[in-house]
């Protein structure tokens, strides 16, 4: 029998006392997803110059909505976001970074996008802008969203809709050992259950089983079934949609360049990939652009033709007319480790 394992969640001041008195959060398991039982029966289906034109001042427009206009060389992509949340605070410095031992005429500079953010720190505040807008134009009153037990992503979801005041579902993937007990407030879970997400646990098997797409879907019909409007976001804020946050990024990076005092010029962009949106939108920005910097990706989980064949379905949505191997190179971190 699959099914879902969902815990309260308490109030923040709750929490909060959970936290001071270090008490035990007691939890019970619910088959809350009668959907996955019944569905067993039928098939699975350099520092920005804040003069620019397009740089932000950032406060002054944190949490608003705009009409969003694509940098002109992506001008051709199709379909283009009509509008934008302002929920990063961009753009992010870009570091030289002093290593040792370098090979001579290298020099490493560092995109600090770490510092989007304290609450949604990380990559995956660019996605998350394009796609709560496309959420709140569609009336979405929640957002589901699924991953691993500590992922970024869910955590940077869950912020998001409680900045935007929709409830957050999140799908957590842990062990079989684990998945019946309360998953705790340590890490990205503390901060999930503080904005009070709703917490369902699925075990690794159950999520190979059923894969991502499925259990989200059948998420969002029981949720349907109950008069809610739910939105759904993919593993890792990876769509078509949320591809326009690193075509984004690119601009951010190519304007700082402009603007820079240095004359310098990047060969390469480094990224770790974990699913596939991040290089996507990098690498057809970096492409299209005047930067015409090489994207090299180090997957932390599937192998690189996985990635090749995702990016190409992104790339695709987006009418975009590139082979995928043409901007990115994708190397699995593991067998490289071992090179």
């Amino acid at each position: 029998m699959l099914c879902n394992r969902s815990f309260p969640i308490p109030p923040i001041n709750k929490v909060t006392a959970v936290i001071t008195q270090h008490n035990v959060h007691h939890h019970k398991r619910l088959d809350i997803l009668r959907l996955f039982q019944s569905h067993q029966t039928r098939t699975m289906e350099v520092e920005a110059n804040t003069n620019s034109s397009h740089m932000r001042a950032v406060g002054l427009d944190f949490l608003t909505k705009k009409a969003y206009t694509p940098p002109s060389w992506a001008s051709h992509i199709n379909p283009i976001p009509s509008h934008i949340f302002s929920l990063g605070h961009l753009p992010t410095p870009i570091h030289k970074w002093n290593l040792p031992n370098l090979p001579t005429n290298t020099e490493v500079w560092l995109k600090r996008d770490d510092l989007s953010g304290m609450q949604l720190s990380g990559n995956k505040v660019r996605k998350l802008e394009f796609l709560m807008a496309d959420a709140v134009a569609k009336g979405a009153d929640c957002i589901i969203t699924i991953g691993g037990i500590q992922s970024n992503h869910c955590r940077a979801t869950a912020v998001a809709a409680k900045y935007l005041n929709l409830d957050c579902y999140l799908i957590l993937r842990t062990s079989k050992v684990l998945v019946d007990q309360d998953p705790g407030l340590t890490g990205n879970l503390l901060v999930e259950r503080l904005v009070g997400a709703h917490v369902e646990l699925i075990s690794k098997e159950e999520y190979a089983k059923f894969g991502s797409g499925d259990l989200t879907n059948l998420l969002k019909e029981r949720l349907l079934k109950e008069g809610r409007r739910p939105y759904v976001i993919p593993v890792g804020g990876s769509n078509s949609l949320g591809t326009w946050g690193y075509i984004e990024a690119i601009r951010e990076i190519e304007e700082q360049l402009q603007s820079g005092t240095d004359k310098v010029k990047f060969d390469d962009i480094v990224v770790a990939c974990g699913s596939g949106g991040t290089i996507a939108g990098l690498g057809l920005g970096s492409w299209l652009s005047s930067l015409k910097a090489k994207v090299r990706a180090f997957s932390v989980c599937d192998d690189p033709d996985y990635f090749y064949d995702y990016v190409q379905g992104l790339l695709d949505g987006l009418e975009a007319g590139v082979d995928s191997r043409d901007i990115v190179n994708v190397q699995n971190v593991r067998v490289w480790a071992m090179q």
